[in-house]
């Protein structure tokens, strides 16, 4: 099924057209031609485009209502993809995607091959800043732009302590409501730098609470809309923080060769705006897909040079977007990795670090780091240790509604329910299991 056309959904509503209204107006300029309220409705729904000259009739109404020239490309009915002016088409998109989900629609088809890389090529391809300059009378400042740093800030904390399901609605609220009409205002090139670097900090999250909530489509277009941002914005660093993300999110999907594409490109191309932590986290990504490609010699090469890189890391505050990167996070990605190889005594090593330093992370990540050392005791059979530690991760876990963190609790249960006879693993096990049920396992 093809995806929605939310770049027209979103400019009928911007115009205050129905479907009806929309097709009576063709139907009144062109008699001749049939159309009624559900051919829109298979427009939009189906991305149906019709027959000529119906895209450029559009185009004129939608232009005449909104008082502004509108394309075929800004309707999503281009025969190509591009715009009369990028940073127009950007702002319309994103625009499509964050009133869509406000209203609850949303992508339900993730973007796979060709489709799921072209972002990131566009993103390491020139030019590497748009102009951004918008007249008009609202003029945003810097105390706008400062409004949507603070709401990414106060979500962020919020995702780390509960998750991201609870999160992610109230995103999608202040993306429509707040971010969109700052970036259809007026402002100059500085200023327009520092907005959609702003707003793409917020769409990024907002990927991260959807990819959380298990809503794997929606999650993809939000990192990806925030990847136009960053390159909008001129902002390397940014941008491949955001490609990061999206590897993160293709080793969930288990799509390993996307993973080391996404994370070499975000090496590659960040350069010298790559800070120690980017580094640290895009080595062990690609290092943790190698593993589960059964490449040896290519993981162990990755995570010499994250764990090389981690020295570097000085201590950053904790509502930093890398701020996740701290001492243990490679050991934990190092412990995944030696266990996926099936190097259990270096997995253990690695794993037991990664506790000993949990205390200094975020709750989240506090979670991954015990169930990462039960998954190991739990493969070294010695699985009344492995429930000790599940007690830790569901201690942390408490209160949390995290697809993630569901699946990591899912994980310890399933590696130590063979041992059930053993009285200290059934008490695990029955307390897991009432963690699970209350988000209905």
């Amino acid at each position: 099924m093809a995806e929605a056309n939310l770049l027209l959904e979103e400019l009928l509503t911007r115009a205050g057209l129905s479907h009806s209204r929309l097709a009576r107006e063709i139907v009144t300029a062109a008699p001749y031609l049939s159309y009624d309220h559900a051919s829109v409705t298979r427009w939009i729904r189906d991305h149906q485009i019709p027959r000529e000259p119906v895209p450029q009739m559009i185009c004129r109404i939608l232009g005449d209502r909104l008082g502004m020239p509108v394309t075929r490309a800004d309707i999503g009915m281009a025969a190509h993809r591009g715009s009369h002016n990028p940073a127009a088409r950007l702002i319309t998109q994103a625009a499509a995607l964050w009133t869509g989900e406000a209203r609850g629609r949303v992508p339900k088809t993730l973007l796979t091959g060709p489709d799921a890389t072209a972002p990131v090529w566009d993103w390491v391809s020139p030019p590497h800043r748009l102009d951004l300059l918008r007249e008009g009378h609202r003029r945003i400042d810097d105390t706008d732009v400062a409004t949507l740093r603070h709401l990414r800030r106060h979500y962020q904390q919020m995702y780390r302590r509960v998750g991201g399901e609870p999160v992610r609605p109230l995103l999608a609220r202040d993306l429509n409501q707040i971010a969109v009409p700052m970036l259809r205002a007026a402002y100059d090139n500085e200023i327009g730098c520092k907005l959609f670097r702003a707003a793409g900090g917020l769409a990024a999250l907002a990927g991260v609470c959807a990819y959380d909530a298990n809503l794997q489509p929606l999650g993809q277009r939000h990192l990806f809309t925030a990847l136009g941002l960053a390159k909008a914005a001129g902002d390397r660093g940014f941008g491949a923080y955001v490609v990061a993300l999206l590897a993160n999110q293709a080793l969930f999907l288990d799509d390993r060769i996307l993973v080391v594409q996404y994370a070499e490109a975000a090496l590659r191309s960040g350069g010298s705006a790559l800070g120690p932590e980017l580094i640290t986290d895009l080595h062990a990504l690609a290092g943790k897909a190698y593993a589960r490609m059964g490449e040896t010699a290519d993981c162990h090469q990755h995570l010499r040079q994250s764990t090389s890189t981690a020295g570097r890391l000085a201590p950053s505050p904790s509502d930093t977007e890398t701020s996740y990167v701290q001492p243990g996070l490679v050991e934990t990605q190092a412990a995944e990795a030696f266990r996926r190889l099936g190097d259990l005594a270096a997995a253990e090593d690695h794993a037991r670090e990664a506790v000993r330093t949990a205390p200094a992370a975020h709750p989240r990540g506090q979670v991954h780091r015990y169930a990462g050392l039960a998954l190991v005791l739990a493969g070294r059979e010695r699985a009344d240790e492995a429930a000790a530690v599940g007690h830790h991760m569901l201690d942390r876990a408490e209160g949390m509604e995290s697809g993630r963190i569901h699946d990591r609790v899912t994980q310890v249960v399933d590696a130590v329910k063979l041992y059930a006879t053993d009285p200290i693993v059934d008490a695990f096990l029955n307390r897991a299991e009432q963690h699970l049920s209350l988000r209905g396992r």
